[in-house]
């Protein structure tokens, strides 16, 4: 019986042990929890990251281009961005309801 008794001590013991241990490993200032965490925000800035160079080349190919003068990317760009006409147009605003 006592035997018995030291075996329940012990394998309790070993159960709070392990316990104990899990929870350290997942819930510590480097748990896990927190890795699966910040690899999700890398993963996040990454995209973000392809996106911005991706934004960057599109940028740099407009620069470029207005920069060699291409006459219709000017134009476009004029219009555009700065609502220049040519003489003799006018100029019709649409508004959506």
């Amino acid at each position: 019986m006592v035997g018995n008794k030291k075996k329940k001590i012990v394998l309790y013991t070993f159960f709070v042990v392990v316990i104990i241990g899990v929870s350290y490993i997942l819930f510590n200032e480097y748990g896990l929890l927190k890795y699966f965490k910040i690899k999700g925000e890398l993963e996040s800035i990454n995209m973000q990251i392809e996106t911005l160079k991706e934004e960057n080349v599109r940028l740099q190919n407009e620069i470029d281009s207005l920069k060699n003068k291409i006459p219709a990317k000017i134009e476009r760009t004029a219009r555009e961005e700065y609502d220049m006409m040519r003489e003799n147009e006018v100029k019709i605003d649409v508004n959506e309801k």
